[in-house]
């Protein structure tokens, strides 16, 4: 078998070599002729770093077009002016090399292998393909730069690392931090809607809790030709996870721990007592009504006289900790013989959280713990066939406070309690306030989390691929066969564990009037009143289970032909789920069709095209499948001939191409749209006017009757939304490739999106709404990544990367009932921006969502804050008319004022807002990052930020003392609220009279929300060959974190916290995380 083979790769050596004998004479003639006439002779020899000759390499005169290019045996000869210049040497797939001749004729020349270039291989959709051969849009990142951010979840890893890839942190919960990730932004009108797929080792799989040890790399497919085959479900981009996989080699070891700090990058401030009885006083005082405080409860407020009856707690310090603990850990061991290799890791994840607690009997906590286990094997049972056995999973346990509402809610609770409604613990016992004493605001901030219980939730999850690919060289060379399968499984178990505990409410003891009191004792002086009782903590539990399977068989083809390179791929792939949201005893699956053909020529001349034939359950027979094509090209035009002159500058640069076809089935987790009309039986009965089901008789019937009900109607004729994609773009090296340069251009449009038919239902009719293929959505944008890299002497190196992202979408149609035509004078704020240079009957645009972004903003446009005389003449200024009639009928100084938009002289709802264009999405995304190196210290640096973005402003924020009147007030309300003692406030005054006016939707609350964030910082140590040290050992120490920095205009929470406009959820997190690694 051994000399066949030897022989085999002999006859393959001479074919070739006679190619490219033939082509290489032909240059070489053409080239001597060119350089004939020159007076000095340079000559010699290229050959590659193992002594082989290189072939058609280019020998340059640097900064002339004198040269040539090497013949079959690596030889070169031409003539140049003279032997006082620079000889550039290249060749594609090695690194170029610049020589002084200092006077030298003759020289021998050995160029390096460039990894960057023909050997470094990018995953694709189903497979893998050289990157100098890539003509879609792809990105990708290692795993060595994910341990670089110390945060549980992977996906929160993206931020900045990838241009294009928006990933969106709302949370900081342990175990409920993953993000939302958006690719090139948002294309489709439900952000529900516009996720990315999903897949781990090439199976739709969520990934966000895997270990990041267990990751090789992170792909991102963003353009059709990179997703058209994944058809109805590859609109909204792709994430491609895969995982490590063992070599041929000694066992390797490695082993990583670490320990970090979690503190919250922002928590809100409320006031103190003092503070809010007095501000509160003033909004009823401004009111022309009494102030709700006693100047009693106010002077005891103000010098904590009497804490016990008149409170001024802190609840943020009473509930939370400064910190929490976090703790990772992985051991992992790969390694193989040339017919096994193996790859095998164990991880653990420990994150606290940052709540105190009080009740002793348990703990109530948010605690999270995460056992990762993985195990993938790769055996050559022949030659020819390979087998990939993957295994992998997970065992989380959730900790949890039970709450009074859902969980959701805990923080809203926490946030309107305000400082006087209890002391807290006090001696082990829970005080409430009293409202004998205090009439308003007793939203106690344990009332929601104390002695209620706990619950717990452990969920096992399971990762199962077999995988068989089959060499069919005997059929052709190059052909392979692959049939995998894949099973998932997940399970799920809840515990909860109810209780209950006595609280007390002070009184003083004269107005105790229901008990008797002994002799002599102190009428003013304080006592407790029980009020229930500790209960037994009681046990409830619930279960949850999941279920799928994957399917796929392929063809798969790849072969060269001297300087032609082909590929093909033919595939299959079913899919089920079971247990799905909505008919869960339905099964959902998919069926699809994928294939790929690729061709370049020398990596100069390259063109992809793929195709994706997909089902999907959701609609009707005949409307079921699809066909989603694509097509890319790419030139490699460094390669060519008349680029020699500039490669010393230029040293690589290929532009690409793409367009094609994509779709999304997804409608918000709604299935079998063309199902017929369902019906439903409801029992009636009757509460009130307000609160009544079913049907009666007669004028004084209170007895109502069952009614039928239609609950869902039929979109017979519904399909998939449709995405045509369009992308430009190129990838250049600069400077003997320490300069690259990536730059997209892309362009979507989008139709036929699945929304409600609602708004076009005339309401006398009652019918139901359903789903209709109506909305229309642009998005276009630009992504450009830079990088610099370069090495001074023999120890310092680094790596300078920054990048920026660019998304834009806009709403073409939706279903939208149309507003009369709107008379505007010529000289509004409409009149201006439409250009009308006379008042003119318009159609009100401004008023639909519809030619804005998805997510836009409505509202008013604040015109400023009212002062008396000062405002009306800056108005007439303005829009030469007086102020317009607002929404209330008196301003005071410090209302809102609100412009009219069509200057008829009235603020209404109808005409009067506008939509915005920034959103919670920002339309810049931008990164830096910095990578230093020296002997063995390293030292990486991540900057990202946002711009065109911001947060609208509710809740507390916007209602300082709550719907109710009753909630706490925030530091940053109080502090920038207008008031005669604050004239520079921003917010308006405090009233309650005024609210209609001063709370209303206007621009007013929108919050810019840019930021610039020191997102992650690590600084390693390595020890190497220390002859304490066990051979080939190597130890790593490293200090990490994450959130470090934020510089932002919106000071009143965290930028990136898409709560942040109502502040009710878990704050974001900063780690501070020491390390140690070793490898062995």
């Amino acid at each position: 078998m051994g000399h066949e083979k030897h022989l085999e790769k002999m006859n393959q050596t001479v074919t070739f070599w006679l190619v490219r004998k033939l082509i290489v004479g032909l240059l070489c003639i053409c080239s001597t002729a060119a350089t004939f006439a020159q007076t000095a002779t340079v000559s010699g020899v290229v050959k590659d770093d193992t002594g082989e000759p290189v072939i058609g390499a280019g020998v340059l005169v640097k900064g002339t077009t004198l040269g040539t290019i090497t013949d079959i045996d690596g030889h070169f000869s031409f003539r140049a002016d003279d032997l006082n210049g620079v000889l550039v040497v290249s060749f594609v797939g090695m690194e170029t090399q610049e020589i002084p001749m200092k006077g030298k004729g003759t020289f021998d020349i050995v160029l390096k292998s460039s990894n960057t270039l023909l050997e470094e291989v990018q995953v694709v959709a189903y497979g893998a393909q050289k990157k100098v051969t890539l003509t879609g849009s792809i990105s990708s990142v290692n795993t060595d730069e994910l341990l670089k951010v110390p945060t549980a979840s992977i996906g929160n890893m993206l931020s900045g690392v990838l241009s294009g890839v928006s990933s969106i942190q709302s949370s900081g919960q342990p175990g409920g931090d993953d993000p939302d990730v958006f690719i090139r932004g948002i294309s489709t009108l439900n952000t529900m809607n516009a996720k990315p797929l999903y897949l781990v080792d090439g199976v739709e799989r969520s990934f966000f809790q895997i270990d990041p040890n267990e990751v090789e790399n992170i792909t991102i497919l963003k353009d059709a030709s990179s997703t058209a085959v994944f058809g109805v479900r590859g609109a909204n981009g792709v994430i491609i996870v895969t995982t490590k996989r063992g070599k041929e080699g000694k066992a390797k070891i490695n082993a990583s721990f670490s320990y970090g700090i979690q503190t919250p990058t922002r928590m809100p401030e409320f006031v103190n007592s003092y503070d809010y009885a007095t501000f509160l006083n003033e909004a009823y005082t401004n009111d022309g009504k009494d102030p709700k405080f006693t100047p009693e409860a106010v002077e005891a407020f103000r010098t904590h006289s009497n804490p016990i009856i008149y409170p001024d707690t802190d609840w943020m310090e009473l509930l939370f900790k400064s910190s929490a603990p976090q703790t990772q850990g992985n051991v992992n061991i790969s390694g193989g013989t040339e017919r096994v290799r193996y790859f095998i890791s164990m991880g653990m994840l420990d994150q606290k959280g940052f709540f105190k607690n009080h009740d002793t009997r348990y703990d109530a906590n948010f605690n999270f713990n995460r056992y990762n286990y993985r195990a993938n094997l790769d055996i050559d049972f022949t030659k020819t066939t390979l087998v990939a056995i993957n295994m992998g999973g997970r065992v989380e346990k959730r900790n949890f406070p039970r709450s009074g509402d859902d969980i959701n809610q805990l923080f809203r609770r926490i946030y309107w309690a305000t400082p006087f409604s209890g002391p807290g613990i006090v001696d082990g016992k829970w005080i409430k306030g009293n409202s004998q004493y205090l009439p308003v605001g007793l939203s106690d901030g344990l009332g929601n989390i104390y002695g209620r219980g706990y619950g717990s939730k452990t969920t096992n999850v399971v990762n199962l691929d077999l995988a068989l690919t089959q060499k069919l060289d005997f059929v052709t060379k190059g052909l392979q066969f692959k049939i995998k399968v894949a099973y998932n499984s997940g399970y799920d178990h809840t515990k909860e564990r109810a209780t209950s505990i006595e609280s007390y409410q002070p009184w003083y003891r004269k107005d105790v009037t229901w008990m008797e009191h002994p002799a002599g004792s102190d009428p003013n002086e304080v006592v407790y009143i029980q009020d229930g009782e500790a209960g037994l903590i009681s046990y409830a539990e619930s279960f949850g289970k999941s279920r799928d399977w994957y399917a796929e068989a392929s063809f798969n083809y790849n072969r060269t032909f001297g300087y032609h390179n082909v590929g093909a791929l033919l595939l299959y792939n079913q899919s089920k789920t079971y247990y799905p949201g909505s008919y869960t005893s339905i099964p959902y699956g998919y069926v699809g069709l994928v294939a790929r053909a690729t061709y370049d020529y020398k990596h100069r001349y390259m063109i992809d095209a793929n195709m994706g034939y997909n089902g999907s359950e959701n609609f009707a027979e005949g409307k079921r499948f699809g066909f989603f094509p694509s097509v890319s090209v790419g030139w490699g035009i460094s390669e060519e001939k008349f680029w020699e002159p500039i490669k010393s500058v230029i040293s690589y640069l290929k532009i690409r191409a793409s367009v094609g076809t994509v779709g999304n089935d997804n409608c918000q987790g709604r299935r079998f749209l063309y199902l017929p009309s369902a019906w439903g039986i409801w029992n009636g009965y009757f509460s009130s006017m307000q609160d009544y089901q079913g049907y009666n008789f007669g004028t004084t019937n209170n007895t109502f009757l069952n009614v039928a009900r239609e609950m869902s109607s039929s979109s017979p004729d519904v399909t998939w939304e449709t995405a045509v994609k369009y992308n430009i773009g190129f990838d250049a090296k600069f400077c003997k490739d320490k300069i690259g340069l990536n730059v997209d251009l892309f362009k979507e449009n989008r139709k036929d999106i699945l929304i409600s038919n609602v708004n076009m239902i005339q309401s006398p009719t009652a019918v139901r709404p359903s789903y209709i293929n109506y909305g229309r959505v642009k998005n276009h944008g630009y992504e450009v990544t830079l990088s610099y890299s370069d090495k001074i002497g023999e120890d310092f190196s680094f790596t300078i990367s920054p990048s920026v992202s660019y998304a834009k979408n806009k709403v073409l149609e939706y279903s939208e009932l149309k507003r009369k035509d709107k008379l505007v004078k010529a000289d509004s704020y409409m009149g201006r921006k439409l250009g009308l240079t006379e008042d003119r009957v318009v159609s009100p645009d401004w008023t639909y969502s519809t030619g804005h972004a998805i997510g836009a903003r409505h509202g008013y446009v604040f015109f400023g804050l009212y002062e008396e005389g000062v405002t009306e003449e800056a108005y007439r200024n303005a829009y030469g008319t007086d102020i317009p009639q607002q929404l209330v009928p008196d301003l005071k100084n410090g209302d809102a004022v609100y412009v009219d938009l069509d200057g008829d002289g009235l603020i209404l709802e109808e005409y009067d807002q506008i939509y915005s264009e920034i959103t919670d999405n920002p339309k810049y995304v931008f990164s830096l990052n910095f990578d230093f190196r020296y002997k063995n210290f390293d030292f990486t640096m991540l900057w990202t930020g946002a711009d065109q973005v911001n947060r609208i402003l509710q809740g507390p924020y916007r209602n300082p003392f709550g719907e109710s009147h009753r909630s706490a007030l925030m530091q940053w309300v109080y502090d920038n609220s207008w008031s005669e003692d604050n004239p520079s406030g921003h917010l308006p005054r405090l009233t309650f009279t005024n609210e209609k006016q001063n709370r209303a939707n206007s621009d007013l609350w929108y919050q810019d929300a840019r930021y610039i964030r020191l997102k992650n910082l690590e600084i390693g140590y390595t020890l190497r060959n220390k002859s304490w040290l066990p051979k080939t050992t190597n130890m790593r120490f490293y200090l990490n974190g994450t959130n470090l920095l934020t510089f932002t205009p919106f000071d009143a929470n965290d930028p990136e916290n898409t709560g942040g406009g109502s502040g009710f959820r878990y704050p974001l997190m900063r780690v501070v995380n020491l390390g140690l690694k070793v490898n062995f």
